[in-house]
């Protein structure tokens, strides 16, 4: 009886702290470290996109949206100048543990159809050094989605950035006069994530060049073609970077796969020219690969 009495007594200690552990598992919380990062802007006149960040919400498995209390507000990022994979931390938040579908960006920008702010939070810098109201389209105020998942672990941190694609996101209207910020973001999570750089050789001194990236076989001729309305050359590139002058690149915080690069080329009148097209590059999560391209 009495060894029947402390077998008893285990079974019900295991009991209880396998309740405990499950309770764990469905309580736990874990840190998010938010940074954002960005691709270069088409406008040749524009030296840096300020941004003012007031908020910030997340979606877990789906559900109604979330605002994380710890964000401090507001944050100022020069959106622009994190190209090449340079980013900026945004802070690091508690979140509950699981699976998150998305992420949502609270924005301090003028509504457009609203007078020229004097002093707006979201705006471009010339190279002039004037400064132009950055207007956000009109029912915006639930914020800008990022898109992509990421999973949050128990007492542990998931390390995420936020891709503006400021080539996509801004437009610009009225003969030059007023910039439209529409944000394209998607999520990256570092450490599935991977980066192709190298050099471009055979570069001309009077042009400018860009690489774009695109999921394999996506790219069609039809993007190279001027764009009509509101709509932006290669559409559907998933990153790009300026190719510097001395023909370095980076093409960070791409997710594992197969990538399609499109090397493209603007002469001082403007004329876009496709210069080189690179098939099948794969990209392994933290590795990097290189690519030296001769055009």
């Amino acid at each position: 009886m009495k060894l029947s009495n402390q077998l008893s007594a285990l079974l019900i200690i295991s009991a209880l702290f396998v309740s405990c552990k499950s309770d764990d598992l469905t309580n736990g919380t874990g840190k998010l470290a938010l940074s954002v990062t960005d691709a270069p802007i088409d406008a040749a006149n524009v030296k840096a996109v300020y941004v003012t960040f007031t908020g910030l919400e997340y979606q877990n498995s789906g559900g109604s949206w979330e605002t994380a209390t710890d964000f401090t507000s507001p944050q100022v990022v020069n959106i622009l100048d994190l190209q090449n994979g340079k980013t900026s931390l945004l802070g690091n938040y508690t979140l509950k543990s699981g699976n998150y579908t998305g992420l949502r960006f609270r924005l301090d920008a003028p509504t457009k159809g609203t007078n020229n702010p004097s002093n707006p939070g979201c705006y471009v810098e010339l190279t002039t050094g004037e400064k132009m109201p950055l207007f956000v389209p009109s029912g915006a105020s639930s914020g800008y989605k990022a898109n992509g998942n990421f999973s949050v672990p128990i007492n542990g941190v998931v390390e995420v950035t936020a891709d503006f694609d400021l080539r996509k996101s801004i437009v610009v209207t009225g003969s030059g006069s007023t910039y439209i910020l529409n944000p394209t973001i998607k999520i990256a999570v570092n450490n599935q994530s991977g980066t192709i750089t190298g050099l471009v050789s055979n570069l001309a001194t009077d042009k400018k060049y860009v690489v774009y990236t695109y999921e394999k076989d996506k790219y069609t001729n039809s993007e190279s073609a001027e764009p009509s309305g509101e709509n932006v050359r290669f559409a559907n590139a998933i990153s790009s970077t300026k190719i510097s002058s001395t023909g370095a690149y980076t093409l960070a915080f791409l997710a594992a796969g197969s990538y399609d690069l499109i090397v493209v080329s603007e002469n001082a009148n403007g004329l876009v020219t496709v210069e080189k097209q690179i098939s099948a590059i794969v990209v392994q999560s933290q590795k990097t690969t290189s690519l030296n391209i001769a055009l």
